[in-house]
């Protein structure tokens, strides 16, 4: 594994991850979607003053998914076996984070199926970004 390819790959992951982020849940339809439960959910200002620990755990997340990724790929098409670790990734974090939530929180349906939708996508997308940044030698 070269440690360069894995801190630009994870740079790489981590932009993409926030820029689809920005472009579901704060600038998308969700974002509607979650002003129904303000109650349970941080407002904008709110976050600001948490979002550096949160930046700093994704890239730290990142980091780790780009290891599996190095490890796991053994040769083929990358884009193809990054989206399908990005699909790996994204029912992972449906079944565990989407709808983990949906049973303890007192949210709706509707954000539920968007948040799955949304986040399915953004780990398909991270998926495929970090197969075209870590590009792996593949040894024969």
């Amino acid at each position: 594994m070269s440690i360069s390819r894995i801190a630009l790959a994870s740079i790489a992951a981590f932009v993409a991850y926030f820029a689809i982020g920005f472009l579901t849940f704060t600038a998308g339809p969700l974002r509607r979607e979650y002003e129904n439960y303000k109650t349970i959910y941080r407002s904008q200002e709110g976050m600001k003053t948490v979002m550096p620990f949160g930046m700093l755990a994704m890239l730290v997340a990142m980091v780790v998914l780009v290891i599996l990724y190095a490890g796991m790929y053994h040769g083929g098409s990358p884009l193809a076996a990054g989206a399908k670790f990005g699909a790996l990734i994204g029912l992972f974090a449906v079944c565990a984070f989407v709808i983990h939530n949906y049973v303890n929180l007192n949210i709706g349906l509707r954000l539920t199926i968007g948040q799955a939708v949304a986040y399915f996508v953004e780990w398909v997308v991270v998926g495929i970004v970090i197969a075209a940044v870590y590009r792996p030698v593949v040894q024969p």
